[in-house]
């Protein structure tokens, strides 16, 4: 018998911590995985892992997603109905020197996961993808129904790859599986490798921030809450499959199998000096700006058609960039108690 928990994998990281807590608030049973590992300042991971450990329906469990034997005995025991996979070796410049870190965490990792639902009843997986798959694709704003065969960064091609395998194991053994492609998440408790975080510290330190491509960038800055409202109306639209039509070319986020992709953006993409200027504003510090040519496996735009998760669960992002940016350096400044040295912790 399934214990009614729901796993939560990489608990201690940015979008796990919010939506165990999203989830804990909302009365389920939480266990969350996470090795909290030291690709970041181990501190924040530790601090998010108390705020959760305060709910007495969470349980944390420190496992690699690589341990097949501890992996296979975890779903054994607890029988999960759903698993949210959010769990991965992130970052896209990351991957180009330590490429072995996304093989072992992000394919054979997320395979573990794959085999864990599929021998023990899994009602639905739900599992982060990325919006780095739509890698050299021009046709804006980004679909769910449009191709993405060119990815530009091992990181991208490694979630393409998630989204891939997750439909073998739909087809093959019929595992509902959603795939979510999150577009340049922000917010309270952020990585400090992500631009807002870097952003934010080099102002209060006084240091140089570097704007690649001369910062012509647009992103689709997409608030963490709405992030994860998403994920959590998506968990019980268990997908069903959908029935091919006969000479149709098949759609490319949607199956015959019950697997669905989805796009979690913003839907509205922001220029990257924008976000520089509202928080020079909200730090009250104008930023030493340095800039640099475009970095491989960076794309110029981001921008998410969110027209599917708004049918099909009433929902899409509406954070603006001015409230989101308030709330982030809100957090930023009580964590690191609005001193410019206490930001080198991390």
């Amino acid at each position: 018998m399934a214990d009614q928990s729901t796993l939560v994998t990489g608990a201690a990281g940015f979008i796990g911590f919010h939506m165990a807590r999203r989830l804990l608030e909302s009365g389920r049973a939480v266990v969350g995985l996470d090795i909290v590992n030291d690709y970041y300042d181990v501190r924040l991971k530790q601090a998010r892992l108390k705020m959760l450990q305060a709910y007495p329906r969470f349980e944390l469990v420190k496992i690699d997603l690589g341990d097949r034997p501890a992996m296979n005995d975890l779903f054994a025991r607890h029988r999960f109905p759903v698993v949210v996979h959010l769990a991965a070796q992130a970052g896209v410049r990351y991957s180009l020197e330590n490429p072995q870190a996304y093989i072992d965490s992000n394919l054979a990792g997320f395979n573990n996961i794959l085999e864990g639902c599929r021998h023990n009843d899994c009602r639905h997986l739900l599992f982060a993808s990325s919006s780095s798959v739509y890698g050299s694709n021009t046709k804006l704003p980004f679909s769910v129904h449009d191709n993405v065969d060119h990815p530009i960064s091992l990181y991208a091609a490694t979630k393409k790859a998630n989204e891939l395998m997750a439909h073998a194991y739909s087809h093959l053994f019929r595992l509902p599986a959603t795939g979510l492609r999150f577009f340049t998440v922000y917010g309270p408790w952020g990585r400090p490798d992500m631009a807002m975080y870097i952003f934010a510290k080099a102002i209060m330190e006084g240091t140089p921030i570097k704007l690649f491509n001369h910062g012509q960038m647009r992103r689709d800055f997409t608030y963490v809450d709405d992030i994860v409202e998403g994920i959590f109306r998506l968990i019980d639209r268990v997908p069903q499959g959908e029935p091919a039509a006969q000479g149709v070319p098949q759609d490319p986020g949607s199956s015959a199998a019950p697997w669905r992709i989805y796009n979690i953006g913003n839907n509205m993409p922001e220029e990257l000096m924008r976000v520089v200027d509202i928080l020079e504003k909200e730090l009250g510090r104008s930023a030493i700006k340095q800039f640099l040519p475009i970095q491989p496996g960076d794309v110029t735009e981001t921008y998410a058609d969110v027209d599917d998760l708004m049918r099909d669960v009433g929902f899409s992002p509406k954070t603006t960039l001015e409230h989101g940016i308030g709330q982030f350096i809100s957090w930023f400044r009580d964590y690191h108690q609005d001193s410019p040295s206490a930001a080198s912790r991390s």
